[in-house]
């Protein structure tokens, strides 16, 4: 682990390095040099491919500006994508929207006596409700503090608002159940694989008897 984290380390290292030497090369000064002009001594003064297609003409000015513009990073990639299995939803409970679609949101704090009886939060339950969690105007999905939905597939975000340590475990493979290779594709199981999300401490489990000593056959 610390060996990789040294090449990690190295290799950030040598990126920012060579960014900074080709983001601070002038190619419209060298451009002009090559030709023997000072191109800040002529046109605008700029050394932008601008100046430099005034004064030096369409293919010196064009090939500032391609050089210029790979100084730019790339687009930063698109999130990794987490694989999951599907959410443990309760047989016949989802999509929500199949009931509360034509329910209005009732937004006040209260014992849930029409449906969904058998939930009792045991989860902050002091300072959290339904709602809290899921989104009240489209129950198919749940929403971070920032309101931002997320479906259920993403729980782990919404988990992570809180647990962060946990979801830091969680993504290194050291907390719940990661499958897959070390340096390619993995499978996590969601938090609600393995917690109730309503009421996410484990049971206590009996202590079971010490197993018995093997006996000894004599001849």
């Amino acid at each position: 682990m610390f060996g990789g984290s040294r090449l990690q380390i190295g290799a950030y290292s040598l990126t920012i390095f060579i960014s900074y030497l080709t983001g601070s090369l002038p190619s419209g000064y060298l451009a002009g040099k090559a030709r023997g002009i000072d191109i800040r001594a002529a046109g605008s003064g700029n050394i932008g491919a601008t100046n430099v297609f005034r004064v030096l003409g369409k293919t010196a000015g064009i090939s500032v500006l391609a050089a210029d513009g790979a100084k730019v990073p790339p687009a930063p990639a698109a999130p990794e994508r987490i694989e999951v299995p599907p959410p443990p939803f309760s047989d016949g409970i989802f999509p929500c929207s199949n009931c509360h679609s034509s329910m209005p949101v009732n937004r006040t704090r209260r014992e849930l006596k029409d449906m969904h009886t058998d939930i009792v939060l045991k989860h902050d339950e002091a300072h959290r409700w339904c709602l809290d969690c899921h989104d009240a105007t489209n129950r198919d999905f749940l929403h971070l503090a920032s309101g931002e939905r997320v479906p259920f597939d993403e729980s782990y975000r919404l988990c992570g608002q809180c647990h962060g340590e946990k979801y830091r475990d969680w993504r290194a493979g050291v907390h719940g159940r990661r499958t897959g290779n070390w340096n390619g594709a993995k499978q996590y199981l969601l938090c609600a694989n393995c917690h109730n999300p309503h009421q996410p401490h484990f049971k206590a489990l009996a202590p079971k008897p010490a197993p018995l000593p093997p006996t000894r056959s004599m001849k």
